[in-house]
């Protein structure tokens, strides 16, 4: 099949597809003669198992170690044991984060309780004059917003 068509069969983007094989995470497909990339059901089946991964937020530094012990099924798999135990305490870590970051913002939306002049606004004079703590990676939890498109009403407006 064509990249297309794995992409579709896949449900991945043909942009994604290709940043795998950059990545080595996909081997390279043979060509046809006009130098199109034909992809089969072992392409397939191992995209399934990235997008599995991913799905559980690991990295590609894990996958890559993942697909290793998975291409050597002779090998002991104590190393996945390995990989998913570290991977539970790096999300358990986020999650405490997380715990903290909805405890501040709890405590920052408790200044301004009535909808009010922006200029007495609890909420935007405490961020004027605050020394928050970030909760992880440099304030911002990674992950935490799909797609990052977060619009106010008062931004909407203002750009209408």
């Amino acid at each position: 099949m064509k990249i297309e068509e794995l992409a579709r069969h896949t449900g991945t983007q043909v942009e994604t597809i290709r940043y795998y094989e950059r990545e080595g995470l996909l081997p390279e497909p043979a060509r046809t003669d006009g130098n199109y990339r034909i992809y089969g059901a072992t392409h397939a089946d191992r995209l399934r198992f990235i997008r599995n991964c991913r799905s559980l937020d690991m990295t590609l530094d894990e996958i890559r170690l993942l697909l290793c012990l998975k291409d050597s099924p002779a090998e002991n798999c104590g190393g996945v044991n390995d990989l998913l135990d570290e991977h539970i305490g790096h999300v358990a870590s986020r999650i405490r984060a997380l715990r903290q970051l909805e405890r501040q913002l709890k405590s920052l939306r408790e200044l301004c309780q009535d909808a009010s002049d922006a200029g007495r606004c609890g909420i935007l004079n405490e961020l004027k004059q605050s020394s928050l703590q970030p909760s992880d990676r440099n304030g911002h939890m990674e992950g935490t917003h799909k797609g990052g498109n977060f619009h106010s009403s008062a931004a909407k407006s203002r750009r209408r």
